[in-house]
C-alpha cells in the first residue's frame, strides 16, 4: 500500500573525524522516502528551490519515489551545516538556513490524499495538521518531532497528536515532551497524549517501541566503520514504516519485524556520507543484514536456574 511522506528536503554541509562533504542530498523527507522506497510505493510531498540539483531529482525518481509533490520555488533549497565530534551521537549545528522551506504549506496532490500509511517529517506541528486535513481516511498516521517544536510550539504539537497513532523521537525528545526523566515513564506519559505507540531512537544503542501493554527493544547493528550518522534516525522510520506498509495487518508481529528492519536500513546510512550507501544497496544485502540482525539478537530459553 502507497506511504506518503511529508517533509524537508535539503542541502547538508557535513562535517565529522572522517571527512567533509559539503551541500549533499539531505534532508528528513529524503532519508525517510529513499529508504522506504526499498519496500514500497512512496509519494513525498516537499519544497526546493531554483538551485536544487536536477540530479538529485533524478536520483529520487530512480528509486521509484512518486513526486508529483515536490515543488520547486523561486529562492535558494533549504541548507543545514553540522559537525559531529568522534562520538558522533550528536550533530552540533553550524548554520541553517531555511530559504523557500520557511513559507512551506503542504499541498497534497489529489492522487495522494487517499494513501493508507502517512509519515509527518520532522515540520511545524500546524504544518503536521494542515496535511492531516488534506488526507481521506488513512489506516496508519506516523509523525516524528524535535526539541524545537516540543519548546516553542507545544500546544500545537499536543493538538497534532491527538490525531497521530505512531510518534517517533529520540530519547531526549520522549524526556522533554513527557516532563519524565525515566525513559519507560517518559513513553507511558506521551502514550496518554494520543499515539498509540511509540518509537524511542537511541542511536547506537538501538531503538524501543512502546504500546500501552507491550515493550519491545531492538539494538543497533555494530559496525567497524561509521562515517555519518546524519538521516540515520529517518532512515531508520523510512525503513520501519515501509516495511510495515507491506504488512496484511499492522500486528505485533508486524511491528517488530518493521523496527528491525529500520535498524538494519539505519546501519547502512552511516556507513557513508549523504545517501551515498543507499544509492548502491541491493535487496539481498538487505536481507542478508536482516539475517545479521536475527543471529545477534537469537537466544534459547535459559530453563530453571539452580543453586
Amino acid at each position: 500500500m502507497s506511504l506518503l511522506v511529508v517533509g524537508s528536503v535539503a542541502l547538508d554541509s557535513v562535517e565529522t573525524p572522517f571527512g567533509q562533504k559539503e551541500e549533499v542530498l539531505g534532508g528528513s523527507a529524503t532519508f525517510f522516502s529513499t529508504a522506504a522506497s526499498f519496500f514500497n510505493p512512496v509519494h513525498l510531498v516537499a519544497v526546493v528551490g531554483e538551485d536544487f540539483p536536477e540530479a538529485h531529482v533524478q536520483f529520487l525518481q530512480s528509486k521509484g519515489i512518486g513526486l508529483e509533490g515536490l515543488t520547486r520555488e523561486k529562492g535558494r533549497t533549504f541548507r543545514w551545516k553540522g559537525k559531529y565530534g568522534y562520538q558522533l551521537n550528536e550533530a552540533q549545528t553550524l548554520d541553517t538556513q531555511l530559504n523557500v522551506f520557511q513559507s512551506f504549506a503542504p499541498k497534497l496532490p489529489e492522487a495522494y490524499r487517499d494513501a493508507p500509511f502517512v509519515f509527518l517529517g520532522n515540520i511545524h506541528p500546524e504544518l503536521q495538521s494542515q496535511v492531516l486535513d488534506q488526507v481521506k481516511r488513512p489506516q496508519l498516521v506516523a509523525a516524528d518531532t524535535m526539541n524545537f517544536w516540543i519548546q516553542g510550539t507545544r500546544e500545537a504539537l499536543l493538538k497534532t497528536l491527538q490525531r497521530v497513532n505512531l510518534l517517533f523521537v529520540n530519547d531526549a525528545e520522549a524526556r522533554q515532551l513527557s516532563g519524565e526523566h525515566n525513559i519507560v515513564k517518559a513513553a507511558r506519559a506521551i502514550l496518554t497524549m494520543g499515539p498509540t505507540r511509540i518509537v524511542i531512537k537511541r542511536g547506537e544503542y538501538g531503538a524501543l517501541l512502546f504500546e500501552r501493554e507491550h515493550i519491545f527493544a531492538c539494538p543497533a547493528m555494530p559496525l567497524e566503520e561509521v562515517f555519518d550518522p546524519t538521516g540515520a534516525g529517518d532512515t531508520f522510520a523510512g525503513g520501519f514504516m515501509g516495511t510495515l506498509a507491506t504488512a496484511a495487518q499492522p500486528d505485533r508481529d508486524a511491528l517488530r519485524r518493521a523496527m528491525v528492519m529500520g535498524s538494519v536500513m539505519a546501519s547502512f546510512t552511516v556507513e557513508r556520507f549523504s545517501l551515498d550507501r543507499l544509492r548502491d544497496l541491493t535487496r539481498p544485502e538487505i536481507h542478508q543484514r536482516f539475517s545479521e540482525f536475527k543471529r545477534l539478537t537469537h537466544f534459547e530459553e535459559l530453563g530453571s536456574l539452580k543453586g
